[in-house]
């Protein structure tokens, strides 16, 4: 597994993965996340514009997942993180975050922080094995709390949601 910066030809391919990867969320009663809509072209443009997008390809340079973070309160966040069902379960996920750790020490960030869902086993306590840690509420960050009102109004919040960190 090669990881690499997304192409701009590719964010198709992201938004498939994306949709591949949601559906497991059927199996855990969470159907309305399965049908969300993947993050438009635009939006995924604009992480490959910022620098902040990347894929995990296989053998034949294809895209199986992809990791997009945004800076936060001087920290990496990791906005999304899929892979495909097809290459889940192979240490995927795991290198795309460590990648992205690796990229928060070269800039001089801190922390990685991600906010997800916190009984779902693929989501709080995978990236708890990842090495995040809860963050109890008076460490949320101004940038944080904001985020989690846009899950909010998005709807996120019908399941518990928690905010996570990863000091690097």
């Amino acid at each position: 597994m090669q990881i690499r910066a997304v192409s701009l030809d590719e964010l198709p391919l992201l938004q498939d993965i994306e949709r591949a990867a949601g559906q497991c969320f059927r199996d855990v009663g969470m159907p309305e996340i399965a049908e969300d809509d993947p993050l438009s072209l635009g939006e995924l443009g604009r992480y490959h514009h910022a620098g902040l997008a990347w894929v995990a390809a296989n053998a034949a340079d294809a895209p199986v997942a992809y990791l997009i973070a945004d800076r936060v309160d001087g920290n990496l966040h990791v906005e999304q993180v899929s892979v495909h069902p097809d290459s889940a379960r192979r240490g995927v996920g795991r290198s795309l975050l460590d990648h992205l750790a690796a990229h928060a020490t070269s800039e001089g960030a801190p922390a990685l922080t991600l906010t997800t869902f916190a009984q779902v086993p693929w989501n709080a306590p995978y990236y708890a094995r990842c090495g995040f840690r809860l963050m109890d509420d008076s460490r949320v960050t101004p940038g944080l709390r904001a985020i989690r009102e846009r899950e909010a109004a998005h709807g996120l919040d019908r399941w518990p949601r928690v905010c996570m960190r990863r000091a690097v």
